[in-house]
């Protein structure tokens, strides 16, 4: 992906540089006709193109934001009730990820979303083992977010 991002911004540069004017706009034009021709010559590199890849990127990040913005509303409820009702507790969550960076995403993503904190990664990396506030309510709700956060980190990470 870095290799297609520099070629794009050689191709921008050139495109730029061959222009009577050397300004933005010019280089701007010669940076989407790079996108183009890395568009059209992607089936002969192994590698995603890498649009695709900043659009699952931008989905990742777009349902972190979602799912920030939902657990912050349910842990928000729970506080400003007369009387706290909550039953923290630990439970396992089991995951499909495989590799050190897939697994340590989620689990950043698990522990950002207010009302859950991931304690602790099995050896097999398997296994995350996850406090929340809530147990009934939090731990659904991680659940649901883990399958999410799940799919778009594979669009991301994998080809």
């Amino acid at each position: 992906m870095a290799l297609q991002v520099l070629i794009n911004l050689f191709i921008g540069f050139l495109w730029m540089f061959f222009q009577d004017n050397w300004s933005v706009l010019s280089f701007f034009s010669g940076y989407l006709i790079g996108l183009f021709v890395l568009f059209v010559l992607r089936r002969f590199t192994s590698t995603k193109y890498y649009l695709f890849t900043l659009q699952a990127v931008v989905q990742l990040f777009s349902i972190f934001i979602y799912e920030l913005f939902a657990s912050s509303i349910l842990v928000i409820w729970k506080i400003i009730q007369p009387k706290i009702n909550i039953r923290p507790g630990i439970f396992s969550l089991e995951t499909s990820l495989q590799g050190d960076i897939e697994i340590t995403l989620l689990a950043l993503l698990i522990t950002l979303t207010p009302g859950s904190v991931v304690m602790e990664i099995s050896p097999d990396n398997k296994v995350f083992y996850i406090h929340a506030m809530d147990i009934p309510e939090l731990s659904d709700s991680v659940l649901r977010s883990k399958t999410r956060f799940e799919e778009a980190i594979k669009k991301v990470t994998r080809p």
